[in-house]
């Protein structure tokens, strides 16, 4: 499984790969921001299985990520993971394309539950 985590904090991006490395044997990819993010989607072969983003990051910020990555892609799964934890923001997030929303901080065993929540629905759509 590949997984593409994007988050300005490289901590958030540790923290989460050692939750998620309980799924399954997972290959990691992290970017820093939006435009990182979109050049390792358009360069990596076979794309990722998976998409977590948070929303406040620097060039370019979850949402717009979000819209531009369902513009061409409206399978992969994307979890938003962010402090942002107003309804409008999440139902803002919804609306943008992403499959579950996490609000940071958040424990190991909600992120695994949305993770695999989301994974399950993938599959069966599949």
């Amino acid at each position: 499984m590949k997984i593409l985590l994007v988050d300005d904090s490289r901590t958030m991006r540790n923290i989460q790969k050692k939750v998620l490395e309980a799924l399954a044997p997972v290959e990691f990819a992290e970017a820093g921001d939006g435009v990182e993010a979109l050049g390792l989607l358009a360069t990596t072969a076979g794309g990722f299985d998976l998409i977590f983003v948070d929303w406040n990051m620097p060039n370019m910020d979850g949402h717009t990520f979000v819209t531009r990555v369902r513009a061409t892609d409206k399978k992969t799964p994307m979890i938003m993971c962010t402090t942002e934890a107003e309804k409008a923001r999440v139902v803002e997030a919804l609306k943008a394309g992403v499959n579950n929303y996490v609000v940071k901080p958040f424990t190991p065993e909600i992120l695994l539950e949305k993770t695999r929540t989301v994974l399950d629905k993938a599959k069966a759509a599949a």
